[in-house]
């Protein structure tokens, strides 16, 4: 866990320094994959096409540790593969597109790079917030969280597995793309309610718990798996508004788009930073056990 702890920190210091390097992950290789096996359809489709690149994965990680700098290099060849899953845009550079915009409608335009599924993103505070807490997910706490869990083949399922399930550009018949999506709901699953939680925490906790009750009450036990995280969805709008509604006065600056963008930009920061200090306690705590 140390070394992987270590992996994120240097990835997420060289996407700081450098965030065009989430910009360099191509994906051409696995589009041609998906087309190859166009004659297979379903489960058994969703199954070869993600489990093949993660075994080819566990297999690298192996080899590499057959070798004198085996420690070495499997952390040079984790450091790639977290900032390949990391994407496909860094999730700060977009937020700050955002607010170095001269104007509304740019902003809104740039606002539209959050959506990784396509769909519009609305210039108003709650749809930004929503837009800003599913980037979060996919492009940074959904990619670390599997990395803690199962190193590069972890972050690499889920991004994988993302890129299938949402990105409606590849070519897949209706039983796969159901099943996919399937995949890619469960994948965010986990991640999503870690994320939900340290929203509350370091956020309006009565108002994102609230929403996250009120969404599960009305949830069907499939849910998980059948439908998308919206209880994060759900959780950012309800703090984006109660956060408006304690302008006492000053709603129209409270809701303000680019006033909430800059909460939100605040409040992310201190989840990753809160989910990095539970990494390293846990660390500290083995070191010592």
């Amino acid at each position: 866990m140390a070394i992987r702890l270590l992996v994120v920190l240097l990835a997420l210091g060289l996407l700081h320094l450098a965030p065009q390097l989430a910009r360099w992950r191509g994906d051409g290789w696995f589009r041609r994959w998906v087309a190859q096996l166009g004659d297979t359809s379903g489960a058994a489709r969703v199954a070869v096409i993600l489990l093949l690149p993660t075994a080819l994965c566990v297999l690298v990680v192996w080899m590499l540790g057959w070798s004198p700098l085996g420690e070495l290099l499997r952390l040079l060849f984790a450091l790639a593969a977290l900032l390949y899953c990391f994407g496909p845009r860094e999730f700060e550079a977009d937020l700050e597109a955002i607010l170095r915009a001269p104007d509304d409608a740019s902003r809104e335009a740039a606002a539209q790079a959050l959506a990784d599924d396509g769909n519009p993103v609305a210039w108003n505070a709650p749809a930004l917030g929503e837009a800003v807490a599913y980037a979060a997910l996919r492009r940074r706490f959904a990619v670390l969280l599997w990395f803690f869990l199962l190193g590069p083949v972890g972050a690499l399922l889920y991004r994988l597995g993302q890129t299938l399930g949402r990105d409606d550009s590849l070519h897949l018949d209706p039983p796969t793309r159901r099943i996919a999506g399937h995949v890619a709901n469960a994948l965010d699953w986990l991640p999503a309610q870690l994320l939900t939680f340290t929203l509350a925490v370091v956020g309006h906790w009565d108002a994102v718990i609230d929403a996250w009750r009120r969404w599960h009450s009305q949830a069907a036990p499939t849910s998980w798996y059948s439908r998308g995280p919206g209880f994060l969805g759900a959780a950012a709008r309800a703090d984006v508004v109660i956060d408006i509604e304690a302008g006492d006065g000053y709603a129209e600056e409270h809701s303000d788009p680019l006033g909430e963008l800059r909460r939100l930009q605040g409040a992310l920061l201190r989840a990753l930073l809160a989910w990095l200090s539970v990494v390293a306690l846990v660390v500290i705590g083995s070191w010592l056990g």
